[in-house]
């Protein structure tokens, strides 16, 4: 496919108008394909990678159910996300045994019709009941590296993240172990905690490389307690996530992270739960009971219990915050596809990656979603 007219995406560079390639699925440097796209107009870009999310469209990951993957992945792909790595929740360690299984069957699936798994997300057991938000604490583990082993033969290797607690007992040396067995590609991700700045650098510097919901379920930072998020900060080799719904982060805070972490460190997420795509109504997570009105979703104690959301309009919320196009779509796809370790197939429109990328009008209204080089039926 020979893609023209259109202003493409460039990490560090911005947009330009350019041609783009495809040949097989993937982008070329030149084609032998004769099929044209007129791109005039629109932005091209990455497809989208979502690497926290727990359902939309009626689903929730954690259902483990072999109807409900379908529907979440096709729900994505029809909303530009091409990747996903969706999360699981603080549940019993078979319910989590389960989870890792459906997914795992599920990336062996040869569809066309949904976003392609690209790993799991465990956002939980090992976390700190004092921080637990919209997580179950009849299932709050301390961090057990046997149940991670576990999870990781179940799932066929897709484990990318699981969050921690630093400050719980035995998550420092949970960390040293992780590291320093087969397991040690999974990013440790420091989430759902009441840990200082001491223990955060600590669990940083012993290998863990990423933060969960950023200013969320952790303590504020302040100037003489700087807790996990300036931990983060002094840790250059750590990714940190956002939830940007216009509810989660008011838009100083988000403007802030952005000029503390810069774009080759935030991670866009959207923390979506099943009744994204939907309308009002009640609803569930992990097992708990989520009442939702508007872009709120919340527990009965008003506690907030992820987003409705998904990435794309989290993306174009960064811009309306005052992020630049090319910071926020940055965010939204070729760092998240660094941070769980796929980004030598994903996350950016380089030669020889899947041809995976999305039209926009300049209102960014998205106007086609493209796999593997083929349009996606919206």
């Amino acid at each position: 496919m020979k893609i023209i007219g259109g202003l493409v995406f460039h990490e560090g560079r911005g947009f330009i108008k350019e041609t783009l390639y495809t040949e097989g699925g993937r982008f070329s440097l030149s084609t032998s394909e004769d099929t044209i796209l007129d791109a005039e107009n629109c932005y091209v870009i990455p497809g989208l990678v979502d690497i926290h999310f727990h359902g939309c469209a009626g689903h929730d990951f954690s259902d483990a159910s072999p109807d409900g993957l379908p529907a979440i992945a096709a729900y994505q792909l029809s909303q530009g996300v091409t990747s996903i790595c969706p999360a699981s929740m603080t549940l019993s360690p078979e319910t989590l045994q389960n989870i890792c299984k459906c997914a795992r069957d599920f990336s062996q699936e040869s569809s066309t019709n949904g976003s392609r798994l690209v790993g799991v997300n465990l956002e939980g057991p090992f976390i700190s009941n004092a921080k637990r938000g919209a997580q179950n604490p009849d299932y709050i583990r301390q961090a057990d590296f046997t149940l991670l082993e576990q999870l990781q033969e179940c799932a066929g290797g897709l484990v990318k993240l699981v969050t921690l607690a630093p400050e719980t007992p035995g998550a420092i040396d949970f960390i040293r172990q992780v590291k320093q067995s087969e397991l040690r590609d999974i990013s440790i991700s420091i989430g759902h905690t009441q840990s200082d700045y001491d223990t955060a650098k600590k669990a940083f510097a012993c290998g863990a490389d990423h933060v969960t919901h950023l200013f969320n379920a952790m303590p504020a930072f302040t100037h003489r307690a700087p807790g996990v998020i300036g931990a983060a900060f002094d840790s250059p080799d750590c990714f940190v996530e956002i939830i940007c719904d216009g509810i989660h982060i008011a838009p100083s805070a988000i403007r802030a992270a952005f000029a503390m972490f810069g774009s080759e460190r935030v991670v866009l997420i959207s923390d979506s739960m099943r009744a994204t795509g939907l309308s009002d109504g009640n609803y569930t997570l992990g097992g708990l009971n989520v009442q939702v009105n508007g872009k709120h979703a919340t527990l009965e104690d008003g506690t907030l219990a992820g987003s409705v959301t998904n990435l794309l309009e989290c993306m174009r919320c960064a811009v309306s915050m005052g992020i630049s196009l090319e910071n926020a779509v940055q965010c939204a796809t070729i760092t998240p596809a660094r941070a769980i370790h796929i980004d030598n197939d994903y996350g950016s429109l380089e030669a020889g990656k899947a041809a995976d990328f999305l039209l926009l009008d300049k209102n960014l209204t998205l106007v086609d979603v493209f796999k593997d080089g083929e349009k996606v039926d919206r």
